[in-house]
This record gives structure tokens, sequence and C-alpha cells, in this order.
């Protein structure tokens, strides 16, 4: 048989199986055994560094480590865009890349929730790197943020809008827009609308199995950056080109400014 064809046979083999299996049984070996692969075939798949897409997407399945959250919280903001952001829930699993992120760095940074202090609604913040830190946006939706830096600085980065990635159908009857609109994911009360993410997940572990961040099987395009959005009574720490988006990106949320 050809080489191609083979490949092609084994990725189609491999891609329904990671479709049939839960989380819980998704390792490699595991895909290998069901799939009755010998070990050199194993090693041999291996080192092509295979990938699963889903509608289009290629999956690589490595979901990123705590030392990415702990870098400095404009690190973060810009590496996460491209990252697949997973939310794996009781109705599924829905997934979208980051193409818009925001940097806050309290306490200074007055538009930060953190420039108030240590309380209740941002204990997270003050926390240790790679949780979430979820609230209620305008009272009406919820906005997720990524925990960044070390231990009792409290920065976070605000998920702005994703590029749906797999689960639309699900994103699609969660948010009651077809499954192709702009709408699904073009803002943060949106997008956390369509991946089921609520105030429960406040605090959850970044680095666990329900809600996580996985590294692209490619790299974003051309990240651009500008102010933040609706941050104007900040004062001068409104003027910080703390925003980042995929340029061209139609999920963006709002047009740059810059």
């Amino acid at each position: 048989m050809h080489l191609r064809h083979c490949c092609t046979g084994w990725h189609k083999s491999l891609s329904e199986t990671f479709g049939r299996m839960n989380s819980g049984a998704r390792s490699f070996r595991g895909v290998a055994e069901s799939l009755q692969l010998a070990d050199a075939t194993v090693v041999f798949i291996l080192k092509m560094r295979l990938t699963v897409k889903h509608a289009g997407v290629s999956r690589t399945g490595r979901k990123l480590p705590r030392d990415f959250y702990a870098q400095p919280v404009l690190e973060v903001a810009r590496g996460c865009i491209g990252k697949l952001l997973v939310s794996r829930t009781a109705e599924g699993e829905a997934a979208g890349r980051i193409v818009e992120a925001e940097a806050y760095r309290g306490p200074d940074d007055q538009a930060a929730h953190s420039s108030r202090g240590l309380t209740k609604r941002t204990a997270a913040m003050f926390g240790p790197a790679g949780h979430a830190y979820i609230y209620l946006l305008y009272g009406v939706s919820w906005a997720l943020n990524l925990v960044a830096a070390a231990e009792g600085e409290p920065h976070a980065v605000l998920i702005r809008a994703l590029e749906p990635a797999w689960g639309l159908e699900l994103m699609a009857r969660r948010r009651g827009k077809p499954a192709d609109s702009r709408e699904l994911t073009n803002g943060p009360g949106k997008l956390t609308q369509a991946l089921g993410i609520t105030g429960a997940m406040y605090g959850a572990d970044l680095c666990g199995d329900s809600l996580f961040l996985e590294e692209p099987a490619e790299p974003p395009g051309r990240i651009g950056r500008s102010r933040r959005i609706n941050v104007d009574y900040a004062g001068e720490w409104a003027q910080k080109l703390w925003r980042f988006y995929e340029c061209g990106n139609r999920y963006v949320s709002v047009a740059p400014r810059e």
C-alpha cells in the first residue's frame, strides 16, 4: 500500500476513535490499543506528530501547563491568542480559538477589578496562576479571565472573543444562533454562553479536565494590539495598549481603534 494512503487511513481511524472515547481514555496508548496497533506502528505515528482535526481545526491535545499562566500578564495575554479554549460540561465538549484578549494588571491598573483590593469577588485574582476568575458582566452574562503572574499579584487576562473550533451545534443551541454566525462567540459574554461557562466555575483550575487551554497545531495569524474596550473611566490606564487580537479575524469583537 502506498505510504500516503496508509497514513491517511490511520489518521481517519484515530480521529474516529478519539471521537468515540471518553475524556478519561484519550491517551495515545489507549487509542493505539483500541486499534490493535503494533508498537512499531505507534512509534512511527508519534514521530509523524499526528494531530486530530475538528471542524477544520487541528488538535494536538497538549494542555497548557501552569508555567504558561505564571508568566507576566502581558505575555500571557499575547500568548493566548491562537490557543484553544476547551470547555467540557454534562452537555458535551465545545471549544474555540482565542482571537482577542485583554491584560489587567492590578492593583495599580485602575481598569482592573483588583484595583479595589482583595474582596470576595476578586479573591481568585490574588490566588495562584492558572485559575479562572469569572464575574457577571453588566449583570447579564459571565466573563472569563485567566489568572496570571505570581500568587499575590492580582493580574488576569480577559478572554474577549473566540473563533469556534468544534462543538458548533452545541454552541449554536446555547446561543440561539446559526452555527456559522459571527455572533456566536464575538464577545466575552457570548463566548461564555456558547461554551457553557458560568459563575459556578469561579476559581476552576485551568490545568484540570473541565476548562483548559490547549496548544494549537498551527500558530496564529498576525497579532495586533490596541487600547482595551470600555475602560475610559480608568484615566491614564485606559490608554494602555493591552488588548491583543488576531488581525483580520471576523470574530474579533470590536474593530481596532489604532
